[in-house]
């Protein structure tokens, strides 16, 4: 029997199909009795006057995979489509090279102009074969005191006891390398230094894909170059000219955090100890992503979701709240500049091919995008002009924007953070200020909170994920941190009690988030299982909700989809999008563009509101997409509510919120 089917057949799993299947009997045969009765209270209660049966919303954020590394082999049900390695022929079902292999080749290229920052750099050449993967800071054996993984179940329990299912804490004591850090990862035997030219499976590793794995870098000027976009390139169905071919390259000639060093040397494709990382990817036909397959065959996944900005969590989490960037400020709020040795400058250092001049100390960074003479700007403010529908670069002059990862302004008891590397506190409004004024309820529960709050140092939780952690407006009112700023563990105790709040972000600790080489997409996958479980235990509670499941970012991974560049700062490469709802189409894939700011435009439809600012990228339409090039918007920059993952009554969906949308017919809109 497969691991699939050892799974589906599991009791708990069961349980869910079972608890899915009766919910969605109980929300549509209670829908129209309960109606009258909920737009009575909705009266009383701004959080249930919503355009859409859907009264909360769940938001869970795992980290740094893209879609094709998740779902490349996924075969969805009979009579849907989807864009992906398996359907391009890149791969076939059973993670061979598939007959369009070549299309997703990489190349070396020449970048030695230390006056120029390369987007889509000359002298390109196809690798041989791909530079050997690596191991990187991937865990070489089980420590208690260094995990993960942890030496013991019991030290497993101690941490994440609580926050998983019983018997999924063992994934936490289980994948270790076996290896020294920073070597070719030998993991994949003869094949290491033998790799064809495109993408591998990575759960060739070992037995399964239960395996801790090296994260590739993915910064923002090294993100934009892997993407190699020129509109020399474009053709009608990537109009954006994104050959998504560097990826090896940009890895291995600069990596992450050059940050002002000289090059070493010797210099070799492993000195950066990433080798070819992203081009791995997971197989759900030989058992990987049990439990995300499931939900993609049961309900709605996107192939047309992206991260929105080019780079890391910290930049991408920010996005979630804001639907925009952030910038540094003086001490009254105002755009400043940061230390030198904090702006980035992708320029290649004499005498090197590639090696970054300066690349944001210590992991953050900032540009002034509205200055065409600063490092790297020129080169992708000329691109994105060179565009058809030249979007707006959204660069407000002698601003410099965060790029990348820094420390947020507020710490958790609500003092600012004065650590080095930190950005200063932010004016940017959020969704939780607009959420605040109309009087809908909401939280940010993220594991790990109440230990942050006391002993950030012992805590996992993620600080720059937290878009509200970073804001002014929210940190300096205690009430409101109290309120809305939360614990996992209080997050079961709302859905037990029947006080969730109509619109939830959630975020796993840095163990369970699956972010690679300090987690596992197994233990993000047990994460999100058990919340779901608890959702849909509560038929009420189920009959009204929606989840979306995504991560953060693409983690630098390769992925084959489009990119629509909407700004300065991205979009970036597709990412997952599970929707999970009694409404949500079962086990279809949906393909309208959307990003992060997609859920914030769902929430604002939903909720009847305004966009967060005259500026924030959840002002750009609804894309219209044809059927020639079903993946690219006609109207670009544009980006989708998410609504057509869902099919609702006619009546909550048509013409009463003031949103555009797709059209009705009768009974079920829409379709």
């Amino acid at each position: 029997m497969s691991r699939f089917a050892q799974v589906v057949g599991s009791p708990l799993l069961r349980g869910s199909l079972l608890c899915a299947a009766v919910s969605l009997a109980v929300a549509s045969a209670v829908w129209p009795a309960v109606a009258e009765s909920q737009q009575n209270a909705a009266a009383q209660d701004p959080s249930l006057k919503t355009a859409s049966p859907i009264k909360h919303v769940i938001v869970i954020v795992g980290e740094n995979r893209t879609f094709d590394h998740v779902f490349g082999a996924y075969q969805p049900r009979a009579g849907q489509t989807i864009s992906n390695l398996l359907t391009k022929g890149i791969i076939t079902a059973d993670g061979q090279p598939g007959p369009n292999f070549s299309a997703a080749a990489q190349y070396t290229a020449s970048a030695t102009n230390p006056n120029l920052f390369e987007m889509a750099p000359g002298g390109k050449q196809p690798y041989s074969v791909l530079p050997a993967p690596n191991t990187g800071g991937t865990a070489s054996t089980p420590s208690d005191t260094n995990p993960p993984p942890f030496a013991t179940l019991a030290a497993a329990q101690a941490v994440e006891g609580s926050v998983l299912e019983p018997q999924d804490v063992v994934k936490l004591t289980t994948g270790a390398s076996g290896l020294p850090q920073d070597v070719p990862d030998t993991r994949f035997g003869a094949n290491t230094f033998n790799l064809p030219n495109g993408p591998y499976q990575i759960s060739r590793v070992g037995p399964d894909y239960d395996q801790y794995i090296n994260s590739p870098v993915h910064r923002f000027y090294q993100n934009w170059q892997q993407a190699d976009c020129s509109t020399a390139y474009a053709t009608p169905d990537n109009p954006s000219g994104c050959r998504m071919d560097l990826f090896a390259w940009v890895e291995t000639s600069v990596g992450a955090g050059a940050n002002g060093k000289a090059q070493p040397t010797p210099f070799t494709d492993q000195t950066t100890h990433e080798g070819s990382t992203a081009l791995g990817y997971y197989n759900t036909n030989t058992g990987d992503m049990p439990y995300f397959t499931h939900l993609a065959r049961e309900f709605t996944i996107s192939d047309n979701y992206h991260q929105p900005v080019m780079g890391g969590t910290g930049a991408n989490s920010i996005m979630i709240g804001t639907a925009d960037a952030i910038y540094y400020t003086d001490s009254n709020g105002n755009p400043a500049k940061p230390p030198v040795n904090q702006i980035e400058n992708p320029l290649p250092m004499a005498g090197t091919n590639n090696w970054y001049t300066q690349d944001g100390y210590s992991g953050g960074s900032y540009s002034n995008c509205s200055d065409l003479h600063q490092p790297g700007v020129g080169t992708l403010r000329h691109y994105l002009n060179s565009l058809s529908y030249k979007p707006d670069a959204k660069c407000a002059p002698n601003t410099y924007y965060l790029l990348n990862n820094y420390n947020p302004g507020y710490n958790g008891d609500g003092t600012v953070n004065t650590s080095t590397f930190t950005i200063p506190p932010s004016p940017v409004r959020t969704i939780g200020d607009t959420l605040l004024e109309k009087n809908i309820s909401w939280k940010y529960y993220g594991e790990g909170w109440n230990t942050f709050v006391s002993s950030p140092s012992k805590s996992v939780y993620c600080n720059i994920c937290n878009p509200f952690l970073y804001e002014k407006a929210i940190m300096t009112n205690p009430a409101v941190v109290k309120a809305h700023l939360q614990d996992t563990s209080d997050l079961y105790s709302d859905i037990t009690n029947g006080t969730l709040p109509a619109v939830s972000f959630v975020k796993p600790g840095g163990l369970l988030d699956g972010h690679p080489e300090s987690s596992k997409f197994g233990l993000y996958e047990a994460f999100v299982h058990k919340l779901v479980d608890a959702v849909q235990r509560n038929p009420a509670l189920w009959a009204s909700t929606a989840i979306f499941i995504t991560t953060d970012e693409g983690g630098g991974y390769y992925d084959s989809g489009y990119i629509q560049p909407v700004d300065y700062f991205g979009d970036g490469p597709r990412i997952p999008l599970i929707v999970v709802s009694p409404y949500s189409r079962g086990g279809r894939v949906v393909h309208q563009y959307s990003d992060h700011v997609s859920i914030v435009k769902f929430i604002e439809r939903n909720w009847h509101l305004k966009p967060i600012t005259e500026r924030s990228r959840d002002n750009l339409p609804n894309p219209v997409q044809m059927a020639a090039h079903p993946y690219v918007p006609v109207n670009a920059p544009a980006l989708g509510d998410l609504f057509d993952s869902f099919q609702f009554p006619r009546q909550h969906g048509d013409g009463d919120d003031g949103h555009e949308g797709s059209g009705g017919g009768n009974g079920w809109w829409p379709f």
